[in-house]
């Protein structure tokens, strides 16, 4: 009997074809690490924003108060000249707080939505996905970033209407964007983190609204840090909102201002808030 053949096995599929060509395609490596991190930030974000499609009312009904603000509050005590601007008109010196005051009341009830996702089970879902705790909730505060540029724009039309001397240079109306961006971030980083500790919609409501209102009138929004009594001045050296306000005014207005100290604040207070807010999203999950 005669020997059966031999079936020589290649080594490669490069012997087969000598040309170099490859009979299995193989997939790309997956992006791991930090690589990710901001792909999911954009895609948390964009889920974020997706709600404005469905309903825009929110937009709508929170110009409103800005616009009161500036028409009524503005305009009155332009008139009594009572607090002193360093001979700024006061309808220009508080426009640049109307626009951090209305991000702030935007952003500071983001926790709401969060404790809303928790009950519906979406939270549960999101947190079982590869997507890290970091990007979900960097992901949600830059889409209240967002949300509180579209009533930045709202404001400066109507301070614009008004007669209010603003600068329209493209770099500083981007330096604008980025205050507002990241003052946002910390305030709804700050709701989240409140919510994770408080864990249901009321009690969530009840100490959102008992801050907002001190963070507000503790700022230098309104008035200089200069008339303020000793305590209140203390609480404003710490309150980002005082330099989110300080940074808008130099931008908007061209005021002597602290940026790099303003901006170096705002970043600090958006990773510490966005590290806490991260520590507590599991509990707010049980």
């Amino acid at each position: 009997m005669s020997e059966a053949p031999v079936v020589q096995r290649p080594g490669s599929a490069e012997r087969i074809h000598p040309g170099g060509l490859d009979l299995l395609v193989v997939p790309p490596r997956a992006r791991t690490g930090w690589r990710v991190l901001p792909a999911r930030v954009g895609a948390m974000c964009a889920v974020e924003l997706q709600k404005l499609r469905h309903d825009r009312t929110e937009l709508y009904t929170r110009a409103v108060q800005p616009a009161l603000w500036l028409l009524v509050f503005g305009e009155t005590f332009t008139r009594i000249r009572a607090i002193p601007t360093g001979g700024i008109p006061y309808l220009d010196y508080l426009a640049p707080g109307i626009i951090a005051q209305s991000a702030m009341f935007i952003a500071i009830f983001y926790g709401i939505m969060i404790i809303w996702e928790r009950d519906a089970g979406i939270l549960t879902k999101l947190l079982v996905t590869p997507t890290p705790r970091s990007a979900l909730i960097t992901g949600k505060a830059f889409a209240a970033g967002v949300k509180a540029l579209i009533q930045a724009v709202v404001v400066v039309v109507i301070a614009a209407l008004l007669g209010v001397a603003m600068t329209w240079n493209p770099l500083r109306l981007l330096g604008v964007a980025v205050a507002v961006v990241l003052g946002s971030a910390f305030f709804s980083c700050l709701s989240m983190t409140i919510a994770g500790i408080v864990l249901t919609r009321d009690r969530l409501m009840g100490i959102g609204q008992a801050i907002t209102m001190p963070l507000f009138f503790g700022s230098n929004a309104l008035y200089p840090v200069a008339v303020m009594p000793g305590w209140l001045q203390a609480i404003s050296k710490v309150n980002p909102l005082s330099y989110q306000v300080d940074a808008l005014r130099g931008l908007l207005l061209g005021t002597h201002a602290h940026l790099a100290l303003d901006y170096g604040v705002l970043a600090l207070a958006a990773a510490l808030g966005i590290l806490s807010a991260s520590s507590l999203l599991g509990r707010l999950a049980r």
